[in-house]
């Protein structure tokens, strides 16, 4: 079973409609609601970053199989990137004047994290939640 959807974020309602969407399918998976919960946050949290940071980008949201069903969360931006990914993945950096919790949250909510940021080329985040039985 093959399930992909993919979607443009640029503004605050494509936030709550792709939100929406990866509560549904990770309802539909079978992820319990912690886990619901950690992913809709992580996907609120990704999404966001592209309306703060790049204007907009794309979503996409899939179903993958390895030894268990997982949902993979891929989000990509043409923006102006991430001059110290490093940097950018310590508690408590910001930016922007927020928490600063962000993507070092989003890796924590999740079981795989891969991020590649390039300078004026924008970044592509790659998150993994695994199904447990």
């Amino acid at each position: 079973m093959t399930v992909k959807h993919q979607l443009k974020i640029k503004n605050e309602k494509d936030i709550i409609v792709v939100r929406k969407l990866g509560r549904e399918v990770a309802t539909n998976l079978g992820f319990n609601s912690l886990d619901q919960a950690r992913i809709t946050t992580a996907i609120s949290e990704l999404a966001r970053n592209v309306v703060k940071y790049a204007g907009n980008g794309t979503i996409s949201i899939e179903i993958i199989h390895k030894y268990v069903p997982g949902l993979q969360v891929v989000v990509r931006d043409d923006g102006p990137g991430i001059v110290n990914i490093k940097k950018a993945m310590e508690d408590g950096y910001t930016t922007s004047n927020s928490l600063g919790a962000g993507l070092p949250g989003v890796k924590r909510l999740m079981d795989e994290f891969l991020i590649d940021s390039q300078v004026d080329n924008g970044t592509q985040i790659r998150v993994v939640k695994w199904l447990k039985n």
